[in-house]
């Protein structure tokens, strides 16, 4: 199993879309909220990312594929 953080940047359209919950059904990942910020008209969230490292890649390419920012993310988010 792989585990990856990465920060997902959501464009106003994209914000009421469910696409994290799709993410873990359609690519069989574990995802763990470590950060937020959610509102109306935007947000981002970092996640980590549990599961196959074909997985996660291919989940990733799909969030892209929908309009969604990825961004990798380094380090302990939670700790700071």
């Amino acid at each position: 199993m792989a585990k990856r953080q990465v920060l997902f940047t959501f464009p106003p359209d994209l914000v009421q879309q469910p696409l994290i919950y799709y993410l873990g059904q359609k690519f069989n990942i574990v995802t763990s909220i470590r950060r937020a910020d959610v509102s109306e008209n935007k947000g981002w969230v970092v996640l980590e990312l549990d599961g196959d490292e074909k997985d996660i890649e291919q989940g990733l390419a799909w969030m892209t594929s929908q309009g969604v920012r990825v961004d990798p993310v380094t380090g302990d988010v939670v700790e700071g």
